[in-house]
């Protein structure tokens, strides 16, 4: 892929201080990137990188053009910017066109239009696949499916039955969606099964990283919306549902039941109770439990603050003290008001 800076100027709406007709070739950090390659400033602790960048061209808000040594792409956003530059340059291999010949398609199903099926992929009875999809290697699409146009699930994704995906879905290698919920009846000592009877609904837009579960409904649907990103190693329990644009960093999870507002952020390792309703605008910190809902948007934290081992040591034996601490100081001040 090779585009002239002023073409990439115009795609990126940026504006344009340099040499127009240079050819940029990839993208880079401004410490790694060499002649040809266009970098980007998004972070000002990286701005001492600026004069030593051997870039071509740079990214950068208007405030940080003069620093620029070459030719610089001026827009309000420097790190949109990079990531539509990013899209131009995509080098992810491609499924070959068509279908292979060792994919298994169920007579009932039916493929769109310029549809790329890789190797030994199942797709099962009255399965819909819309057009411009992709689908990797290995992949299983379960009975009744249904993908908008342009989804792309990469080798070893497992759609189970009844399982619809809206448009420009995107699922990484090892993500099941639609596999039961963790639903069981205690008897005497031993556990009977739900038959989880809903499916799973997908929104368009939406991005779930490697090795993530998606669980069906145990009656209604798992209803994940529009515009949705989910890390790596993500769990959404039975009959969760997630709002529009909420994101979810590795090992984050939702149990059965919840319901997220829109744009909601979940960091890394923060979990939230079942049964629970979060309002829009919610930001979960890492390793955050959420176990009350939650009716005003801002940040959630729980547990501890960082130090060192030993003072956390002294810290925890606190802990165990403070009801009897508590009840102390309410008898002191009884003492006192008497």
């Amino acid at each position: 892929m090779q585009i002239s800076l002023s073409e990439l100027a115009d795609h990126l709406g940026a504006e344009l201080r340099g040499d127009g007709n240079q050819q940029i070739t990839g993208v880079a950090t401004l410490k790694e990137a060499s002649s040809g390659e266009i970098a980007f400033l998004a972070n000002e602790s990286y701005r001492k990188q600026l004069a030593d960048s051997a870039a071509s061209a740079v990214i950068v808000r208007d405030a940080d053009a003069e620093l620029v040594s070459g030719s610089a792409l001026v827009c309000d956003n420097p790190y949109l910017a990079f990531a539509l530059a990013t899209q131009l340059f995509d080098n992810r291999p491609r499924t070959a066109s068509g279908i292979h010949p060792t994919a298994v398609i169920a007579e009932s199903a039916k493929v769109g239009e310029g549809c790329r099926i890789a190797a030994n992929v199942v797709i099962g009875e009255d399965a819909i696949i819309g057009d411009d999809c992709e689908v990797g290697s290995g992949t299983v699409i379960g009975d009744h499916c249904v993908l908008g146009g342009g989804c792309h699930l990469n080798a070893n994704v497992t759609l189970y039955h009844d399982v619809t995906l809206g448009e420009r879905v995107r699922i990484h290698s090892g993500t099941v969606i639609g596999a039961d919920g963790f639903g069981f009846a205690p008897d005497k000592g031993r556990w009977v099964k739900i038959m989880q009877l809903g499916g799973v609904r997908i929104g368009n837009d939406v991005e779930i990283g490697a090795n993530s579960c998606v669980d069906r409904g145990a009656l209604g649907d798992t209803v994940i919306g529009d515009n949705v990103i989910l890390d790596n190693h993500v769990q959404i329990a039975h009959n969760v549902e997630l709002g529009d644009g909420t994101a979810m960093a590795a090992q984050a999870g939702v149990a059965g039941s919840t319901k997220l507002g829109k744009h909601c952020t979940l960091a890394g390792n923060a979990g939230v109770a079942g049964h629970l309703e979060l309002c829009d605008g919610v930001f979960v910190a890492p390793k955050t439990v959420i176990s009350k809902s939650i009716n005003t948007p801002g940040g959630y934290a729980t547990g501890t603050a960082q130090m060192p081992i030993n003072d956390w040591r002294k810290a925890a034996t606190r802990f165990r003290q403070l009801d009897s601490m508590a009840r102390r100081i309410k008898d002191l001040e009884k003492q006192l008001k008497d």
